[in-house]
């Protein structure tokens, strides 16, 4: 039986470009989680670019590290931090080899598995805030730091691959500045976005952290 083309695999081929032709054209795709408890799919709607070593905002603008290597290739991995003490957030490395990159993956639909989804989204208050931004996307996909480096083309059945699905009109894509980067970085548009979709996360300006004041009451 013949697939339908919405369900078949993108290619390592399709991460293996500039981070700014692959951000905007993961628009519309599937993202496939699959683990012990089931197996969910996820439509992309919101995505963020990173650049690497030339992006202020990007993990890798410093160079490598331990902790930013797998951003560096090859393409078609998975590049998975830990932030703020609680949350994961995922990303999809793209590029060429040795160049770092990568597409953090901001909210989604979830077409399949939404029950799995809610277990693990308890304070959702309804299924279009189940993946509605970076952090409640990992948890409703159950992604935390050992994906990072997973193959998206790992075999037959990789714990993360995505499908072709169905990209939107161009005309309903949308850019503008990415969410909660700060500095240099901040009015770079290379956050990409479903124009009226109900998953998208709302933006949010970068906000420096304040310390406590150390003077005397």
């Amino acid at each position: 039986m013949t697939k339908s083309p919405d369900r078949a695999p993108l290619t390592r081929e399709f991460f293996d470009r500039s981070v700014l032709e692959v951000a905007p054209d993961l628009l519309g795709r599937t993202l496939v989680r699959r683990s012990a408890a089931g197996t969910i799919e996820l439509r992309l709607t919101e995505v963020e670019a990173y650049a690497g070593e030339v992006d202020p905002g990007s993990h890798a603008f410093r160079g490598r590290t331990e902790r930013n290597g797998v951003m560096f290739g090859p393409p078609g991995h998975t590049y998975v931090y830990f932030t703020y003490g609680m949350w994961h957030c995922l990303n999809l490395v793209c590029g060429p080899e040795g160049r770092a990159s990568g597409v953090l993956l901001r909210a989604g639909e979830i077409d399949v598995g939404a029950a799995l989804a809610r277990d693990r989204r308890v304070s959702a208050r309804h299924d279009k805030e189940l993946a509605k931004g970076p952090a409640r996307l990992a948890t409703a996909l159950d992604v935390d730091r050992d994906l990072n480096g997973s193959d998206l083309f790992g075999g037959p059945a990789p714990a993360l691959s995505v499908l072709h699905g169905t990209p939107p009109p161009r005309d309903l894509v949308r850019s503008g500045p990415r969410t909660g980067v700060g500095g240099d970085g901040a009015h770079q548009p290379w956050r990409f976005w479903i124009e009226g979709d109900p998953t998208v996360s709302p933006y949010r300006a970068h906000a420096p952290r304040r310390r406590p004041s150390t003077k005397a009451t």
